[in-house]
């Protein structure tokens, strides 16, 4: 099913989004507490175009900019970070999707607003059969499973002769096991569960190498004159994930002066918090940071955005230095939550108030192995002392 569509501008899909920023605010303790996004978010989110940003145009979809990714996540994660969190690992997958050939995209996305999950951890094994692999295995924080029609898969093909080989699958969501496996202390509400394969086929065109993956070269001829699906996966991944970061720390901001009004700091003379140097000195810190971590993500965007513009190659530096921005982010965005976080005094720990939650998230998004700010920065590290990355992952 093909079809045409008016691709909204930035300002436009942003308009949406912010129309549902009150409904985000209101299921944000139900998501916590059933460890999933709510329902009637996910429909809301699908409602604004959310679920289009990298669909294919020909498929009803916006093939949004990086930009445009930061943007509408920063302003989901404001209400929430684990929906933003979720919102943003549907892009990266469904950008993936748009590798494969052209008929399999078809077969994808014919599902309206077709939410995509996924991994790259290949923790699964292959073996080679007529016609495609059969897949054994499981995956873990497959982040917005229970909301999914499909997940693409990682797994080390081993055939008789020859090296494992790591692949990347398509495969339907009905063919995989969810394991309800997701108690945590942050991000509880993205429902990033495990789910397992056994003895999956898997037919040979929803199969790819995994360097294909990760350097763009897909083999989609309807998508290779399409700038966004025509660079490396890794810059791709970290400008579609930053917005989340973004959007937590700001959130944690507004929740913060939101109550500030009425606060005053116990056993102290202070009666009114506003009126102490160190809270004026702890809200310039933790702004200064959410406008470096800003500066970083849109940086990033706007590399890939540019790179995808002028059709140019990724040198190595380039992808290096994506990855280093993205850590940088992940970084200044913690670091301002725990400045505002710290500076609520102890009611603040109270399951109700939001600035609890947008620590515990912002936390958990910092210890993620591909978004460590620690890893990212080394990564950077040595390239600028000569030495080639250690780590596929570029």
């Amino acid at each position: 099913m093909v079809l045409t569509t008016d691709v909204p501008t930035r300002e436009q899909i942003l308009a949406r989004v912010q129309e549902t920023l009150p409904t985000l605010r209101k299921n944000a303790d139900w998501n916590e507490e059933n460890r999933r996004v709510h329902e009637e978010s996910i429909e809301a989110l699908a409602e604004a175009g959310v679920f289009k940003l990298r669909t294919p145009i020909r498929y009803g979809g916006y093939e949004s900019d990086t930009r445009t990714l930061v943007d509408v996540a920063s302003a989901i994660g404001t209400a929430d970070g684990s929906t933003s969190w979720v919102a943003s690992v549907f892009w990266i997958p469904t950008w993936m999707a748009c590798l494969f050939p052209d008929h399999v995209q078809d077969e994808v996305f014919s599902t309206p607003d077709v939410r995509i999950c996924g991994t790259l951890s290949p923790t699964a094994m292959a073996v080679p059969v007529d016609g495609g692999i059969v897949v054994n295995g499981k995956w873990g924080f497959i982040s917005g499973a229970h909301h999914s029609q499909w997940q693409v898969i990682v797994t080390v093909l081993v055939a008789p002769e020859g090296e494992p080989q790591p692949m990347m699958a398509l495969v339907p969501m009905s063919d995989l096991q969810v394991i309800d496996d997701w108690h945590t202390s942050g991000l509880k509400a993205t429902g990033s569960v495990s789910t397992a394969a056994q003895d999956l086929f898997i037919p040979a065109d929803r199969v790819l190498h995994i360097g294909q993956v990760l350097t763009g070269l897909g083999v989609s001829a309807a998508n290779a004159t399409s700038a966004i699906y025509n660079a490396p996966l890794l810059p791709v991944a970290s400008a579609s994930s930053v917005g989340a970061l973004l959007g937590m720390a700001r959130g944690a901001r507004a929740a913060f002066f939101e109550r500030l009004p009425e606060r005053k700091i116990t056993y102290t003379g202070y009666t009114s918090q506003a009126e102490a140097p160190l809270t004026h000195l702890q809200v310039a810190d933790a702004e200064m940071k959410i406008d470096e971590a800003e500066f970083h993500a849109h940086r990033l965007a706007s590399l890939v955005d540019a790179k995808a513009a002028e059709a140019a190659q990724w040198t190595m530096e380039q992808r290096v230095k994506a990855r280093a921005d993205m850590g940088a982010v992940v970084r200044l965005a913690k670091e301002a939550v725990e400045i505002y976080a710290s500076a609520s005094g102890g009611s603040s720990i109270y399951s109700h108030q939001p600035i609890q939650r947008f620590a515990r998230d912002v936390q958990a998004v910092n210890l993620h192995a591909l978004m460590h700010p620690n890893t990212n920065a080394e990564l950077y590290g040595r390239l600028l002392c000569g030495l080639q990355p250690n780590t596929l992952y570029v």
